[in-house]
């Protein structure tokens, strides 16, 4: 499996890197619904055996539960990934969540004892929240670094002009934005800011939470767990979920003509843009891995990718 390097760090990753939102399970705010961590902790063993090489997540994942999934995982396998984390989304004693960039010395020294490990690979920022309070956090994660607490530092979900206001302060490794077929925003300036830059992309929901897989329904949709937070997503509602499983169904049938799916081929998508360094792929169990690791090494070719781009341009405003 070919490796990308991410933007000025040593880090050499895989195309594809283990999503673990999912696997912090449900009764929290933004929960996929109920998990089963002996689901987790198979699946991340999956994606290593496979040759994932990092494995990303945060602590608001299941309010710190994510990240002690890992840790499980990672004490019953002889595998060495690398480990991303992100601070920035606190809760309180009513597991209310809540941005804030007061407590990041804290918040790293929580997620090093949940996920059992004495550095953080790459730190994240996860969102620039509030707004005034970038700088100051920003400045407390540069600290981490020099002190050996975390390796390499990014941010995530950043414009442009706040990653330039980090960039006075210490240098940004990489940025972690959503990009898929159904969020093309970050084409326009966030990517080539980051490429010109040496900033590394690490983009997530490439296969927007599931609507581009092939495996997803109408009635699958309606059945959503309560604690499902893609129930009210827009993109899950009408018109828009008609259109997007029209779209799933268009890269279904490209992907026939190589043996693999529909959310392979929206992976591959992304990853055919030039500032895109990997992408984060979740998985609730080994089977779901085992259907997304072709994006790995598959590829559409220019004139797949061009048949996609028209099909967009035509069906996806």
């Amino acid at each position: 499996m070919e490796k990308k390097r991410l933007g000025n760090s040593d880090l050499e990753l895989t195309p594809l890197g283990f999503g673990a939102w999912a696997i912090g399970g449900g009764d929290w705010q933004f929960a996929w619904g109920p998990q089963d961590d002996n689901d987790s902790v198979a699946a991340i063993h999956k994606a290593l055996d496979l040759g994932i090489n990092w494995i990303d997540t945060a602590a608001v994942y299941g309010l710190g539960h994510s990240e002690e999934v890992v840790a499980r995982a990672l004490k019953t396998t002889s595998q060495k990934p690398y480990v991303f984390t992100k601070c920035g989304l606190v809760w309180d004693e009513k597991r209310e969540v809540t941005n804030g960039l007061k407590e990041v010395r804290r918040e790293v020294e929580d997620s090093l004892r949940r996920l059992q490990v004495e550095v953080i690979d790459l730190y994240q920022m996860h969102w620039p929240k509030p707004d005034e309070d970038v700088e100051e956090a920003w400045s407390v994660m540069a600290d981490l670094k020099k002190e050996g607490k975390v390796r390499w530092i990014g941010v995530s979900n950043f414009n442009v002009s706040q990653m330039e206001r980090a960039m006075k302060i210490a240098p940004i490794t990489s940025n972690q934005p959503p990009y898929s077929m159904l969020n093309r925003a970050v084409e326009a300036e966030i990517l080539p800011f980051c490429a010109k830059n040496n900033i590394g992309t690490i983009n997530y929901a490439p296969m927007h939470s599931g609507l581009l897989t092939g495996a997803m329904t109408k009635e699958r949709v309606a059945n959503f767990p309560k604690d499902d937070f893609r129930r009210n997503a827009k993109n899950y509602q009408e018109p828009l979920l008609s259109r997007n499983l029209a779209v799933a169904e268009f890269l279904g049938k490209i992907g026939a003509r190589h043996g693999v799916s529909a959310g392979v081929v929206a992976i591959a998508w992304t990853l055919h843009n030039s500032a895109v360094t990997a992408a984060i792929v979740g998985g609730r169990n080994a089977k779901q891995v085992e259907g997304t690791i072709p994006a790995a090494t598959f590829r559409l070719s220019e004139g797949e990718y061009a048949e996609v781009q028209g099909y967009l341009s035509e069906h996806v405003s």
